[in-house]
């Protein structure tokens, strides 16, 4: 994940204002935008909706009406993004005419906009390798654990396949990333989630990370440094990280969207989605949030796109939730209790590839979260050696590193199985890792079968043989 372990309720009922708001006529609520919205600190909101585009363009209206401007509309899943400083937005954008068409709103964060204001609506062949050696490729025993080494006798992947590195910019003038980057689908949603394709605008301003996590899937064979997973693939960076290392819900959802758009096979999320470690269904802003993000990553699936996420560094059990002390992280944490209705998103959602981590020795790593029925599939993640922006190499640590081993192999899958969906390909991601052992030691954490446990889920990713199904 971008960062280590960064590990109010708010109530939903309606207060009487908002009651005497909405008994007034039609006529008389909606006649005009808010005169005098009562002034409070810049924020983004998330509106959901039916997705079609005649109820979209109500809560457009209806975000107009309250003071509000519409960031960006997504009308194939029913979610509006948009920015306000009225006080009262939530209950504002609810009261007129089509304050109806609004299902949940949520804020997406807890502290103010740091982007600043925004203005205006976003409409939103396999080929034999020949492994030759590069310099630093006996250094990364990763690729030996997962048998990419031994796949690349069969395959580097196809330059049909395109990978979207969502995450903090890809430094693609890196001599082992340029050969396989993708410029023309990459974007940066770190404006408000609004999309942009400035030049360069992709590439990272303040980490590393991405440009790491880019050279583990598909670093060029090209007889300079190292080599990925699926070093025959294309990449492109979707920026969803800012300067200050927070991932907002409406960047992720304007990443997997764009992502999806954009005709990505897999996306690789070693984050997880700011402010809140997790979002709860059942709280207001959390609850319309989690609904929002779910719904985006579904489309994308259902476009043919296939999500991996890293599983998180808090070395916490995702299956038996039970406080969370590190939200919300923009502002003041305070301690709550949780549920497994709480969610760590994208890792949580439905369909998405949760990846924990593995050490050298194949152990599960001491940061790596884990949770029976929770982990899909273990991979390396433990000082694994990668790219770093302006020509570098180096090594880092997270179940972030080991997320990207998984989206390198799911790359390889749609290069020899191009016609298979996301949801065949996660099942080959399952069928085909190793069934690894819970410690011999005894750890009460690790419960389950040697085929199906919490640690390592169906087992250590095996490359070797997903090319060769």
């Amino acid at each position: 994940m971008s960062r280590t372990s960064r590990p109010r309720r708010l109530s939903a009922s309606l207060t009487a204002a908002t009651l005497a708001l909405t008994s007034l006529s039609a006529a008389t609520a909606y006649a005009a935008p808010l005169d005098d919205p009562t002034p409070g600190p810049l924020m983004n909101y998330v509106l959901n909706t039916k997705a079609s585009p005649g109820h979209v363009r109500k809560v457009e209206d209806a975000v107009k009406h309250a003071g509000g401007t519409v960031l960006s509309s997504y009308r194939q899943i029913g979610v509006v993004v948009a920015q306000s400083t009225n006080a009262n937005f939530k209950v504002d954008v609810r009261a007129g005419r089509n304050g109806r068409e609004v299902q949940s709103v949520g804020a997406t964060r807890t502290a103010a906009v740091s982007e600043g204001a925004q203005t205006g609506l976003n409409s939103v062949d396999e080929t034999a390798a020949t492994p030759v050696l590069d310099p630093r490729e006996s250094e990364q025993w990763d690729m030996v654990q997962i048998k990419a080494d031994q796949a690349h006798n069969v395959t580097d992947g196809s330059r049909r396949v395109l990978v979207g590195i969502n995450d903090s910019g890809v430094d693609d003038t890196h001599p082992d990333l340029a050969p396989n980057f993708d410029a023309r689908d990459s974007v940066s949603c770190v404006n408000n989630g609004v999309p942009d394709q400035t030049p360069g605008i992709w590439r990272p301003t303040t980490s590393s990370h991405g440009t790491h996590v880019a050279g583990t899937v598909a670093a060029a064979r090209n007889g300079i440094g190292i080599v990925g997973v699926a070093p025959g693939v294309r990449i492109a960076s979707v920026k969803v990280v800012n300067d200050d290392g927070f991932i907002y819900p409406e960047y992720s959802i304007c990443g997997i969207v764009w992502a999806a758009e954009h005709h990505m096979d897999v996306t690789n999320h070693s984050y997880f989605i700011d402010p809140f470690q997790f979002w709860c269904k059942d709280n207001g802003d959390q609850g319309a949030v989690q609904e929002a993000v779910r719904r985006a990553y579904a489309w994308a699936a259902d476009r043919g796109t296939l999500s991996v996420a890293a599983a998180g560094n808090s070395n916490y059990d995702l299956a038996h939730k039970t406080t969370d002390t590190t939200s919300p992280n923009d502002s003041t944490p305070v301690s709550r209790t949780i549920d497994n209705n709480c969610l760590d998103m994208p890792t949580e959602l439905p369909g998405v590839i949760t990846v924990a981590s593995t050490t050298q020795a194949r152990a599960k790593s001491s940061f790596s979260n884990f949770g029976l029925n929770k982990i899909d599939v273990a991979a390396p993640g433990s000082s694994i050696l990668s790219t770093l922006p302006g020509g570098g190499y180096g090594l880092m640590s997270g179940t972030s590193m080991a997320s990207p081993h998984v989206t390198g192999i799911a790359a390889l899958l749609k290069s020899t199985h191009p016609w298979w969906s996301p949801r065949d390909l996660e099942r080959a991601l399952q069928r085909e890792a190793d069934d690894t052992a819970c410690p011999t030691t005894p750890d009460a954490r690790c419960t389950g079968t040697t085929a199906n446990n919490a640690f390592y889920g169906e087992g250590i990713a095996d490359a070797l043989d997903a090319v060769h199904r």
